[in-house]
Protein backbone atom coordinates (compact mmCIF):
# COMPACT_ATOMS: atom_id res chain seq x y z
CA UNK A 1 0.00 0.00 0.00
CA UNK A 2 1.16 3.62 -0.60
CA UNK A 3 1.28 6.26 1.61
CA UNK A 4 -0.75 9.22 1.19
CA UNK A 5 -3.70 7.82 -0.94
CA UNK A 6 -6.71 6.77 -0.25
CA UNK A 7 -8.54 6.34 3.50
CA UNK A 8 -11.70 4.73 3.99
CA UNK A 9 -14.02 3.59 6.90
CA UNK A 10 -16.89 1.91 4.81
CA UNK A 11 -18.74 1.77 8.05
CA UNK A 12 -22.13 2.55 9.75
CA UNK A 13 -22.84 5.41 11.98
CA UNK A 14 -24.97 4.66 14.61
CA UNK A 15 -25.63 7.41 17.29
CA UNK A 16 -22.29 9.00 18.29
CA UNK A 17 -19.60 6.20 17.46
CA UNK A 18 -17.99 5.18 14.71
CA UNK A 19 -16.07 1.74 14.45
CA UNK A 20 -13.18 1.12 12.10
CA UNK A 21 -10.60 -1.83 11.46
CA UNK A 22 -7.72 0.63 10.24
CA UNK A 23 -5.98 3.18 12.15
CA UNK A 24 -2.35 3.89 11.18
CA UNK A 25 -2.18 1.72 8.11
CA UNK A 26 -1.28 4.12 5.30
CA UNK A 27 -4.02 3.33 2.77
CA UNK A 28 -8.18 2.05 2.68
CA UNK A 29 -10.65 1.76 -0.09
CA UNK A 30 -12.87 4.37 -1.09
CA UNK A 31 -16.52 4.81 -1.53
CA UNK A 32 -15.88 6.80 -4.57
CA UNK A 33 -14.47 9.88 -2.51
CA UNK A 34 -10.56 10.36 -2.16
CA UNK A 35 -8.57 11.82 -0.02
CA UNK A 36 -4.87 12.72 0.18
CA UNK A 37 -3.03 12.86 2.83
CA UNK A 38 -4.63 10.62 5.47
CA UNK A 39 -2.93 10.76 8.38
CA UNK A 40 -1.79 14.77 9.16
CA UNK A 41 0.83 14.49 12.52
CA UNK A 42 1.24 18.07 13.54
CA UNK A 43 2.17 19.77 16.18
CA UNK A 44 1.17 23.76 18.00
CA UNK A 45 1.38 25.89 20.75
CA UNK A 46 -1.19 26.39 23.39
CA UNK A 47 -3.05 29.67 22.08
CA UNK A 48 -1.54 28.79 18.54
CA UNK A 49 -4.31 28.48 15.39
CA UNK A 50 -2.85 25.90 12.89
CA UNK A 51 -4.37 25.85 9.12
CA UNK A 52 -4.86 22.77 7.00
CA UNK A 53 -5.81 21.81 4.11
CA UNK A 54 -6.97 18.05 2.54
CA UNK A 55 -7.49 17.32 -1.07
CA UNK A 56 -10.81 15.54 -1.88
CA UNK A 57 -11.49 13.91 -5.61
CA UNK A 58 -15.17 12.91 -6.26
CA UNK A 59 -14.35 9.31 -7.98
CA UNK A 60 -18.36 9.28 -8.73
CA UNK A 61 -20.27 9.65 -12.18
CA UNK A 62 -22.80 11.65 -10.36
CA UNK A 63 -22.46 14.87 -8.26
CA UNK A 64 -22.30 14.50 -4.75
CA UNK A 65 -22.42 16.49 -1.48
CA UNK A 66 -20.33 15.53 1.39
CA UNK A 67 -20.81 17.14 4.97
CA UNK A 68 -18.29 17.47 7.11
CA UNK A 69 -18.21 15.81 11.11
CA UNK A 70 -15.29 15.68 13.63
CA UNK A 71 -14.93 12.74 16.18
CA UNK A 72 -11.86 12.21 18.96
CA UNK A 73 -10.77 9.18 19.04
CA UNK A 74 -8.56 6.88 21.70
CA UNK A 75 -6.42 3.76 21.20
CA UNK A 76 -8.66 0.16 21.59
CA UNK A 77 -6.81 -2.57 22.73
CA UNK A 78 -3.65 -3.84 21.39
CA UNK A 79 -4.32 -3.77 17.69
CA UNK A 80 -4.03 0.61 17.11
CA UNK A 81 -8.21 0.45 15.96
CA UNK A 82 -9.56 3.63 17.19
CA UNK A 83 -12.56 3.84 19.23
CA UNK A 84 -14.78 6.85 17.99
CA UNK A 85 -16.58 8.90 20.39
CA UNK A 86 -18.54 12.81 19.72
CA UNK A 87 -16.61 15.18 20.81
CA UNK A 88 -17.71 17.66 23.78
CA UNK A 89 -14.12 19.06 24.12
CA UNK A 90 -10.82 18.04 23.38
CA UNK A 91 -9.35 18.08 19.69
CA UNK A 92 -12.66 17.22 17.82
CA UNK A 93 -14.29 20.43 19.43
CA UNK A 94 -11.03 22.95 18.42
CA UNK A 95 -11.00 22.35 15.07
CA UNK A 96 -13.09 24.20 12.15
CA UNK A 97 -14.24 23.59 8.39
CA UNK A 98 -17.08 23.96 5.86
CA UNK A 99 -20.36 22.25 6.87
CA UNK A 100 -20.11 21.02 3.43
CA UNK A 101 -18.73 20.49 -0.01
CA UNK A 102 -20.33 19.36 -3.36
CA UNK A 103 -18.18 18.10 -5.81
CA UNK A 104 -18.87 17.62 -9.70
CA UNK A 105 -18.17 14.12 -11.02
CA UNK A 106 -14.08 13.72 -11.31
CA UNK A 107 -13.94 16.89 -9.52
CA UNK A 108 -10.72 17.83 -7.27
CA UNK A 109 -10.90 20.52 -4.32
CA UNK A 110 -8.77 21.86 -1.61
CA UNK A 111 -11.12 21.85 1.97
CA UNK A 112 -9.43 24.02 4.62
CA UNK A 113 -9.75 23.50 8.41
CA UNK A 114 -8.32 25.29 11.02
CA UNK A 115 -7.03 24.10 14.39
CA UNK A 116 -7.55 26.09 17.17
CA UNK A 117 -5.47 25.34 20.31
CA UNK A 118 -7.23 26.79 23.55
CA UNK A 119 -4.47 28.83 25.65
CA UNK A 120 -5.14 26.00 28.33
CA UNK A 121 -4.25 22.48 26.50
CA UNK A 122 -2.61 20.11 27.80
CA UNK A 123 0.48 19.30 26.97
CA UNK A 124 1.17 16.47 24.93
CA UNK A 125 -0.41 13.96 22.27
CA UNK A 126 -4.73 14.51 21.35
CA UNK A 127 -6.07 12.76 18.23
CA UNK A 128 -9.41 13.53 16.31
CA UNK A 129 -10.68 12.56 12.83
CA UNK A 130 -11.95 14.87 10.42
CA UNK A 131 -14.61 12.93 8.17
CA UNK A 132 -16.74 13.61 5.25
CA UNK A 133 -20.23 11.70 4.79
CA UNK A 134 -23.00 11.37 2.28
CA UNK A 135 -25.04 11.36 5.42
CA UNK A 136 -26.07 15.38 6.82
CA UNK A 137 -25.43 15.74 10.70
CA UNK A 138 -28.67 15.23 12.63
CA UNK A 139 -29.39 17.89 14.76
CA UNK A 140 -33.18 16.60 16.47
CA UNK A 141 -32.60 13.99 19.17
CA UNK A 142 -33.38 10.37 18.94
CA UNK A 143 -32.33 9.95 15.51
CA UNK A 144 -29.78 8.26 14.06
CA UNK A 145 -27.83 9.22 10.83
CA UNK A 146 -26.51 5.53 8.83
CA UNK A 147 -24.14 6.70 5.87
CA UNK A 148 -20.63 6.26 4.52
CA UNK A 149 -17.72 8.13 5.80
CA UNK A 150 -14.67 9.16 4.86
CA UNK A 151 -11.84 10.55 6.75
CA UNK A 152 -8.51 11.96 7.45
CA UNK A 153 -6.47 11.26 10.98
CA UNK A 154 -5.14 14.14 12.53
CA UNK A 155 -2.26 14.02 15.23
CA UNK A 156 -1.53 16.86 17.19
CA UNK A 157 1.23 17.11 19.58
CA UNK A 158 0.47 20.19 21.67
CA UNK A 159 3.85 21.44 22.96
CA UNK A 160 5.02 22.37 26.91
CA UNK A 161 6.22 19.76 29.72
CA UNK A 162 5.76 16.38 27.86
CA UNK A 163 6.32 13.13 30.01
CA UNK A 164 7.94 10.64 27.62
CA UNK A 165 7.98 7.02 29.19
CA UNK A 166 7.55 3.91 27.24
CA UNK A 167 9.40 0.32 26.97
CA UNK A 168 9.54 -3.31 25.43
CA UNK A 169 6.74 -5.33 27.56
CA UNK A 170 7.41 -8.34 24.89
CA UNK A 171 9.24 -9.82 22.15
CA UNK A 172 8.59 -13.04 20.50
CA UNK A 173 7.66 -15.64 17.22
CA UNK A 174 4.27 -14.76 16.65
CA UNK A 175 3.27 -18.41 17.46
CA UNK A 176 5.84 -18.58 20.10
CA UNK A 177 7.51 -21.38 18.64
CA UNK A 178 10.92 -21.49 18.62
CA UNK A 179 11.71 -23.96 15.89
CA UNK A 180 10.34 -23.27 12.11
CA UNK A 181 11.36 -25.86 9.26
CA UNK A 182 11.40 -22.32 6.87
CA UNK A 183 10.80 -18.90 6.11
CA UNK A 184 8.86 -16.77 7.56
CA UNK A 185 9.31 -16.24 10.75
CA UNK A 186 7.00 -13.86 12.08
CA UNK A 187 7.58 -11.49 15.37
CA UNK A 188 5.88 -9.69 17.38
CA UNK A 189 6.63 -7.16 20.23
CA UNK A 190 4.28 -5.09 22.92
CA UNK A 191 5.55 -1.78 23.65
CA UNK A 192 3.89 0.46 26.31
CA UNK A 193 3.53 4.39 26.11
CA UNK A 194 2.88 5.47 29.43
CA UNK A 195 4.15 8.81 28.66
CA UNK A 196 1.20 11.64 27.78
CA UNK A 197 2.09 11.99 24.07
CA UNK A 198 2.23 9.50 20.99
CA UNK A 199 5.06 7.26 20.41
CA UNK A 200 6.04 6.10 17.17
CA UNK A 201 9.27 3.96 17.63
CA UNK A 202 11.62 3.15 14.54
CA UNK A 203 14.70 0.95 14.63
CA UNK A 204 15.61 -2.82 13.14
CA UNK A 205 15.76 -5.79 14.32
CA UNK A 206 18.86 -7.78 13.25
CA UNK A 207 18.91 -11.06 12.71
CA UNK A 208 22.48 -13.13 13.10
CA UNK A 209 23.42 -16.38 12.88
CA UNK A 210 25.22 -19.05 14.35
CA UNK A 211 28.74 -17.86 14.20
CA UNK A 212 27.59 -13.55 14.60
CA UNK A 213 27.06 -12.83 10.85
CA UNK A 214 23.91 -10.75 10.02
CA UNK A 215 21.16 -12.65 7.88
CA UNK A 216 18.84 -10.40 7.95
CA UNK A 217 17.90 -6.94 8.78
CA UNK A 218 14.04 -6.50 8.70
CA UNK A 219 12.04 -3.02 10.08
CA UNK A 220 10.69 -2.76 13.28
CA UNK A 221 7.69 -0.60 12.66
CA UNK A 222 7.09 -1.92 9.14
CA UNK A 223 3.44 0.00 9.03
CA UNK A 224 4.67 3.19 11.28
CA UNK A 225 2.27 3.07 13.74
CA UNK A 226 1.86 5.45 16.57
CA UNK A 227 1.23 4.30 19.90
CA UNK A 228 -1.35 6.37 21.45
CA UNK A 229 -0.76 7.91 25.49
CA UNK A 230 -1.22 5.10 28.39
CA UNK A 231 -2.16 2.19 25.73
CA UNK A 232 0.02 -0.46 24.83
CA UNK A 233 0.38 -1.79 21.56
CA UNK A 234 1.31 -4.88 20.03
CA UNK A 235 3.30 -4.71 16.31
CA UNK A 236 4.27 -7.46 14.08
CA UNK A 237 7.04 -8.04 11.36
CA UNK A 238 8.18 -11.19 9.46
CA UNK A 239 11.43 -12.32 8.42
CA UNK A 240 10.22 -13.41 4.91
CA UNK A 241 12.19 -15.53 1.98
CA UNK A 242 11.27 -14.95 -1.78
CA UNK A 243 8.22 -16.31 -2.79
CA UNK A 244 6.78 -16.47 0.97
CA UNK A 245 3.37 -15.82 0.27
CA UNK A 246 0.89 -15.50 -2.28
CA UNK A 247 -0.90 -12.07 -3.26
CA UNK A 248 -3.41 -12.37 -0.39
CA UNK A 249 -0.29 -12.43 1.95
CA UNK A 250 -0.96 -15.95 2.72
CA UNK A 251 1.91 -18.82 2.25
CA UNK A 252 1.05 -21.07 -0.01
CA UNK A 253 0.92 -24.74 0.65
CA UNK A 254 3.67 -26.54 -1.43
CA UNK A 255 4.30 -29.98 -2.25
CA UNK A 256 7.38 -31.82 -0.70
CA UNK A 257 10.09 -31.11 -3.07
CA UNK A 258 8.36 -27.60 -4.11
CA UNK A 259 9.22 -26.99 -0.19
CA UNK A 260 12.70 -28.80 -0.44
CA UNK A 261 13.22 -26.33 -3.71
CA UNK A 262 11.97 -23.37 -1.53
CA UNK A 263 13.79 -24.12 1.66
CA UNK A 264 17.22 -24.59 -1.57
CA UNK A 265 16.39 -20.83 -2.33
CA UNK A 266 15.86 -19.14 1.16
CA UNK A 267 18.66 -21.18 2.96
CA UNK A 268 18.47 -20.85 6.78
CA UNK A 269 20.01 -23.18 9.20
CA UNK A 270 21.09 -23.32 12.79
CA UNK A 271 20.59 -21.39 16.13
CA UNK A 272 19.93 -17.70 15.17
CA UNK A 273 19.65 -14.33 17.35
CA UNK A 274 16.83 -11.87 16.59
CA UNK A 275 17.79 -8.51 18.14
CA UNK A 276 15.20 -5.99 18.56
CA UNK A 277 16.52 -2.02 18.61
CA UNK A 278 14.01 0.76 18.91
CA UNK A 279 14.40 4.75 19.43
CA UNK A 280 11.57 6.68 20.14
CA UNK A 281 10.46 10.01 21.18
CA UNK A 282 11.85 13.86 20.97
CA UNK A 283 14.71 12.49 23.14
CA UNK A 284 15.52 9.20 21.04
CA UNK A 285 15.29 7.15 23.96
CA UNK A 286 16.13 3.65 23.23
CA UNK A 287 14.79 0.04 24.04
CA UNK A 288 15.77 -3.13 23.05
CA UNK A 289 15.16 -6.75 23.69
CA UNK A 290 16.36 -10.05 22.12
CA UNK A 291 15.20 -13.66 21.16
CA UNK A 292 16.90 -17.35 20.21
CA UNK A 293 14.96 -19.32 17.38
CA UNK A 294 16.06 -22.13 15.06
CA UNK A 295 15.66 -23.42 11.67
CA UNK A 296 15.35 -26.75 10.46
CA UNK A 297 14.62 -27.00 6.78
CA UNK A 298 14.30 -30.71 7.08
CA UNK A 299 12.35 -31.49 3.25
CA UNK A 300 15.34 -29.98 1.95
CA UNK A 301 17.82 -31.70 4.12
CA UNK A 302 16.00 -35.18 3.79
CA UNK A 303 16.47 -34.27 -0.29
CA UNK A 304 20.06 -33.42 0.33
CA UNK A 305 20.98 -36.86 1.92
CA UNK A 306 19.35 -38.66 -1.04
CA UNK A 307 21.35 -36.99 -3.18
CA UNK A 308 24.41 -37.42 -1.52
CA UNK A 309 23.33 -41.36 -1.10
CA UNK A 310 23.04 -41.32 -5.02
CA UNK A 311 26.02 -39.72 -5.68
CA UNK A 312 28.22 -41.88 -2.96
CA UNK A 313 26.47 -45.02 -4.70
CA UNK A 314 27.53 -44.16 -8.41
CA UNK A 315 30.79 -42.35 -7.62
CA UNK A 316 31.68 -45.88 -5.06
CA UNK A 317 30.36 -48.15 -7.86
CA UNK A 318 32.49 -45.98 -10.76
CA UNK A 319 36.01 -45.89 -8.51
CA UNK A 320 35.53 -49.56 -8.10
CA UNK A 321 35.39 -50.16 -11.15
CA UNK A 322 38.24 -47.71 -12.11
CA UNK A 323 40.11 -49.66 -9.68
CA UNK A 324 39.80 -52.71 -11.23
CA UNK A 325 40.25 -51.57 -14.82
CA UNK A 326 43.62 -49.67 -13.00
CA UNK A 327 44.27 -53.31 -11.39
CA UNK A 328 43.52 -54.97 -14.45
CA UNK A 329 45.89 -52.58 -16.76
CA UNK A 330 48.69 -53.25 -14.25
CA UNK A 331 48.80 -56.90 -14.11
CA UNK A 332 48.48 -56.82 -18.06
CA UNK A 333 51.75 -54.73 -18.02
CA UNK A 334 53.58 -56.82 -15.42
CA UNK A 335 52.91 -59.67 -17.89
CA UNK A 336 53.62 -58.30 -20.74
CA UNK A 337 57.59 -57.02 -19.23
CA UNK A 338 57.65 -60.71 -17.64
CA UNK A 339 57.04 -62.05 -20.93
CA UNK A 340 59.76 -59.51 -22.51
CA UNK A 341 62.17 -60.81 -19.63
CA UNK A 342 61.58 -64.29 -20.63
CA UNK A 343 62.03 -63.43 -24.13
CA UNK A 344 65.82 -61.59 -23.24
CA UNK A 345 66.76 -64.24 -20.98
CA UNK A 346 66.41 -66.86 -23.53
CA UNK A 347 68.21 -65.00 -26.13
CA UNK A 348 71.38 -64.30 -23.48
CA UNK A 349 71.40 -68.06 -22.42
CA UNK A 350 71.48 -69.18 -26.71
CA UNK A 351 74.20 -66.56 -26.99
CA UNK A 352 76.29 -67.41 -24.73
CA UNK A 353 75.87 -71.54 -25.64
CA UNK A 354 76.59 -71.24 -29.35
CA UNK A 355 79.48 -68.71 -28.49
CA UNK A 356 80.70 -66.00 -31.34
CA UNK A 357 81.97 -67.43 -34.89
CA UNK A 358 86.18 -67.43 -35.24
CA UNK A 359 87.18 -66.27 -38.88
CA UNK A 360 89.73 -68.09 -40.49
CA UNK A 361 92.75 -66.45 -41.63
Amino acid sequence: MKKNTITIFNTLFFATALMVSFLFFPTHNAFALTLTPIRLELSGNPGQTLNEQVTLINEQKTTETFYTSFENFTAEGETGNPTWSTPTDDLGTWMKSTDSVTLLPGEQKNISFIINIPQNAEPGGHFAGIFWGTTPKVQTGGQVAIGAKTGVLVLLSVSGPINEKGGILDFATVTGQTFFNALPVDFYYRFENSGSDRIKPTGNIVIKNIIGLTSATISGNPTEGNILPRSVRKIETSWVGLDSTDSSGVVPSRGFFEQAVYEWHNFAFGRYVANLGLIYGINNETASSAITFWVFPWQLIIVLIFVIIILYIVLHGGLRRYNKWVIARAEKMFEERDAQMKHIKKKTVLHKVVGPKIKKK
